[in-house]
């Protein structure tokens, strides 16, 4: 030490005390680093079979910046760096960032409810958001939809979550909700009886559910009957039109009176 430079004896102390503090922030880094890779891990194998794997990805993404962030400050703060200031810019900036952001943030916290919760999943046929369709995907911003007229619609998952949503395709099968209005002197069980007949034999509705035809109510014309036949899902739309030409073909072949609506008592 009495050999060196009287410049390196005054300049060997810092240098030992600052190199071994670069070298504890190296370690801190490299074990953190480690140590995040960890928890991130974990993390993925605990909600990996309970999560959809785009909500995991994000999540995963999140929880490993978050730490390294951090790390980041903690290792600033070892090396004697006053972290406070840091600490209130990354605040502000998260606030800016926020209200700025405050729509898509709505949007990814409404998918990330839509993706724990699962109200409905890809290829459902639902009505959210004032759109009914089929899901194609479901995002954390947006949900897309293909509607029945081929109509590829994408709406904000904060729109699809605010309010009812109704999914078609969760029960095994749905009923098809039909009218046939009957003139005042139609024989109303004759009519029952070839309604039930004859959409009973349209192809594709759940026969074990049967089809049911009943007087609905009456109106100034005569009697209304409720048809109502149930369907799986994929079927709907045939079943719907089908049914509306069986209740057309039963008028003819009863030859029943065309309903006219009636105002006064007939002498």
């Amino acid at each position: 030490m009495e050999n060196l430079p009287e410049w390196l004896q005054k300049l060997l102390p810092l240098i030992t005390e600052y190199g071994l503090k670069l070298i504890g922030g190296i370690v801190l880094w490299i074990v953190g680093g480690w140590l995040i890779g960890l928890a991130v891990r974990l993390f993925k194998q605990a909600v990996s079979q309970r999560l959809e794997a785009t909500l995991v990805g994000y999540l995963e993404t999140i929880i490993g910046v978050g730490l390294k962030i951090i790390l980041i400050v903690a290792i600033l703060g070892y090396f004697g760096v006053n972290t406070t200031t840091f600490a209130a810019l990354l605040a502000g900036a998260g606030l800016a960032i926020g209200t700025a952001w405050g729509g898509l943030l709505k949007n990814f916290a409404a998918g990330v409810f839509i993706m724990v919760l699962k109200p409905y999943k890809r290829g459902d046929f639902i009505t959210a958001g004032g759109v009914t369709g089929t899901v194609t995907e479901i995002g954390l911003f947006t949900t897309t939809f293909n509607t029945p007229d081929n109509v590829h619609t994408i709406v904000g998952n904060d729109k699809v979550f605010g309010g009812n949503i109704q999914n078609f395709t969760k029960n095994p099968f749905r009923r098809v909700e039909l009218t046939a209005q009957l003139d005042h002197s139609t024989d109303v069980e004759d009519a029952i009886r070839r309604l039930k007949e004859k959409v009973g034999k349209i192809p594709n509705i759940a026969k074990d559910q049967g089809v049911d035809v009943e007087v609905l109510t009456f109106t100034l014309a005569g009697p209304v009957l409720a048809v109502r036949p149930y369907v799986h899902n994929d079927h709907y739309w045939p079943v719907y039109f089908a049914t509306n030409k069986a209740i057309s073909e039963v008028g003819g072949e009863g030859a029943y009176a065309i309903p006219t609506t009636h105002y006064g008592i007939t002498k």
